[in-house]
């Protein structure tokens, strides 16, 4: 009965952030006078802001459930409660395509409406995480801690190559570089999540039904295998469908740290260890918590008259201090 009433919490939670959210910012709008005029397609000023905020509100939902999710997901597969979605190297190989697409004038263009940025940081997410697929299959079982030390290696390499395409780049393009590296929603308009749906829907669909085999996984391997799972295939699907999810994402958002680490914890002390409830609580806590952080950064920005604080930022400023209250919470007898 307490997980479905903390589950209703969740979803109310959610709901309020998300009908709030559309007309919250640095320039504050009309409800009811905001709706009317962007049903009636009039061309009015609080028309067009909605019609902005909306698909950062619907990204910042999808991106923020999707990333607390898999962080979940990898904390139980790897069995190491500080895993994140960019623990094995995804955030910084999706860095780096998107660093060669700002960098290289040749490699500027839009496809299908879609910017090379997006292009080639969801190329290279996904190559690295084929490399790391290839290491799993080899073998039998799939060795977590070599998979750590092969996801800290290629985050080196990664982030050795961002440093290097940085030192011979035009110093007017390393705005825009530094820019991506935050993290951000701002996207222009309902074209940029395109590419989001094909990739997140099976990632996640995968995930969740893994949900049953999650839990037999938190009691570790062997006990898992005794009980009958194929823990080689489960890994498997695991680590494919956690970071397939986090490489898009991080394609369109760029790096938003801390969601896929906080959502997680904070959603284990509420409704328990179970996944069947933990990862639909973590992607509503993620959601909502990315959602309300958008809103709250463009507040910001109208108080100081500047450029908007990029949501990636705000959420390690908020989200590092609301951590170690939850571990010094959890310490307590």
């Amino acid at each position: 009965m307490r997980r479905r009433w903390m589950l209703a919490l969740l979803v109310l939670f959610c709901a309020v952030v998300l009908v709030g959210a559309p007309f919250v910012g640095s320039e504050p709008i009309s409800v009811k006078g905001a709706v009317r005029d962007l049903l009636a397609g009039a061309a009015t000023p609080r028309a067009r802001i909605l019609a902005l905020r909306l698909p950062r509100i619907v990204l910042g939902l999808v991106a923020g459930g999707s990333l607390a999710v898999a962080g979940a997901a990898f904390q139980t597969l790897l069995r190491n409660a500080l895993a994140t979605p960019y623990t094995l190297g995804v955030s910084f190989a999706g860095a780096l395509g998107a660093f060669l697409a700002l960098s290289v004038p040749a490699l500027s263009f839009t496809a299908a409406g879609i910017s090379s940025v997006t292009l080639l940081a969801f190329l290279f997410a996904a190559l690295d995480v084929s490399a790391l697929y290839l290491m799993a299959r080899r073998g039998r079982g799939l060795r977590t801690n070599e998979l750590l030390l092969a996801g800290v290696t290629l985050n080196y390499f990664a982030g050795a190559a961002i440093l290097l395409l940085r030192f011979f780049s035009d110093p007017f393009r390393l705005r825009a570089m530094d820019h991506w590296m935050m993290g951000g929603l701002a996207v222009a308009g309902w074209s940029a999540l395109v590419p989001l749906p094909a990739i997140l829907l099976p990632a996640l669909a995968l995930l969740f039904l893994q949900a049953p085999t999650l839990d037999q996984l938190s009691f570790g391997e062997e006990m898992a295998g005794s009980r009958g799972v194929d823990v080689d295939l489960a890994q498997k699907l695991i680590l494919l469908g956690a970071s397939a999810a986090t490489a898009a994402v991080v394609a369109v958002t760029g790096p938003i740290g801390f969601v896929g680490l906080l959502a997680p914890h904070a959603a284990r002390r509420m409704l328990g260890v179970a996944h069947r409830t933990l990862l639909p609580a973590s992607f509503l806590l993620g959601g909502g918590f990315l959602v309300l952080a958008d809103a709250l950064t463009r507040v910001i920005g109208g108080w100081t008259q500047g450029a908007e604080l990029p949501v990636g930022v705000f959420t390690a400023l908020v989200g590092a201090p609301l951590f170690l209250i939850l571990l010094l919470r959890s310490r307590r007898p």
